[in-house]
């Protein structure tokens, strides 16, 4: 556990079984969903995280609590039912990024009810959600409605929205829904993948200006190897990835968000320059150490060597 004092992470959403193909054509199950992925790789930084999640209480989904309780996740607020649990087939190109089939209709993760998000709604520490949960009815509506309150009594709000193409509607749609959280949160955070399908045709740099614009007090976006980009009020910010050999990248940008939320998490007076630069550091060598191992399988804080390139703020825009 970091010693340094900071805030607590609670996540808000799905924990999906994905499915990885391998060259032989089997299957492997492994833990995944963006939101489980997340807490868990801020409990293995040693960050005091809580997962909010619907857990199937059929074989993959007892695997999927299984899964966080033991990597430290505090599920005290998990809801067990026996909705099925969501299935993500999960195939590799020869890059090792991975093309995603989703199985949902029914499934656990999006059935949510006023109540069972109520304790998200504490206003205390730093309060994550995205991808499918924010889309997907009839929950997302209640995610949304209780992003307002949590914000409306302190809590930080952390959003990724995570883009899978094909379950979310149109981009138009997607747009909407992900520019209406925006405008609440303090941290929005995307893949340079997740901004084009958004925004076709639009610069990196342009959307994180308007993510700015409609009040997030930092923008980030995911570059793959190349590292990150962020935009902090008139301060922007290049951070370069280290190189790895990759195995593939399944998890790897929600390894960047808890390396991420896990640095800010330490910030909680506000988030200075200093902080913004350092946590860019940490997050991309977060997930070029998950990229280096097969599925959503990130770092314990004892396994990082430090932060990676030189990073920092560059010339307002």
């Amino acid at each position: 556990m970091d010693s340094r004092p900071g805030l607590g992470v609670t996540v808000l959403g799905e924990a999906v079984v994905d499915l990885v193909q391998a060259p032989d054509g089997r299957f492997t199950a492994h833990p995944g969903g963006s939101p489980l992925n997340v807490a868990v790789g801020l409990a293995r930084l040693g960050v005091p995280a809580a997962l909010l999640a619907r857990f199937s209480t059929s074989r993959f989904g007892r695997q999927l609590r299984t899964h966080a309780e033991g990597n430290g996740v505090d599920l005290r607020h998990a809801v067990d039912t026996d909705d099925p649990a969501t299935l993500a087939i999960a195939s590799l190109r020869g890059d090792g990024v991975a093309a995603y089939d989703f199985y949902v209709e029914g499934t656990a993760d999006w059935q949510w009810r006023d109540e069972e998000l109520s304790p998200a709604l504490t206003g205390r520490g730093i309060l994550h959600t995205g991808s499918l949960a924010v889309f997907l009815s009839p929950g997302a509506d209640r995610v949304a409605d209780a992003l307002h309150t949590a914000r409306a009594r302190g809590a930080l709000i952390s959003i990724d929205p995570n883009i899978r193409p094909g379950l979310i509607g149109t981009p138009a749609q997607a747009r909407a829904r992900i520019e209406h959280l925006a405008a609440l949160a303090h941290l929005v955070k995307a893949s340079e993948e997740d901004v084009a399908w958004l925004y076709p045709g639009r610069p990196v740099e342009d959307v994180l200006r308007h993510w700015r614009d409609l009040g997030a007090a930092l923008a980030v976006v995911t570059l793959g190897a190349d590292g990150a980009l962020a935009l902090s009020g008139t301060r922007r910010f290049r951070q370069p990835a280290p190189a790895v050999e990759v195995v593939d990248t399944i998890g790897a940008g929600d390894a960047f968000t808890a390396g991420l939320l896990a640095e800010l998490s330490h910030a909680a007076d506000g988030w200075t320059d200093e902080d913004v630069a350092a946590a860019l550091r940490y997050a991309v060598e977060v997930a070029a150490v998950t990229c280096t191992r097969a599925g959503a399988d990130p770092p314990c804080r004892e396994e990082l060597t430090g932060c990676a390139g030189a990073g920092g703020p560059l010339p307002a825009v």
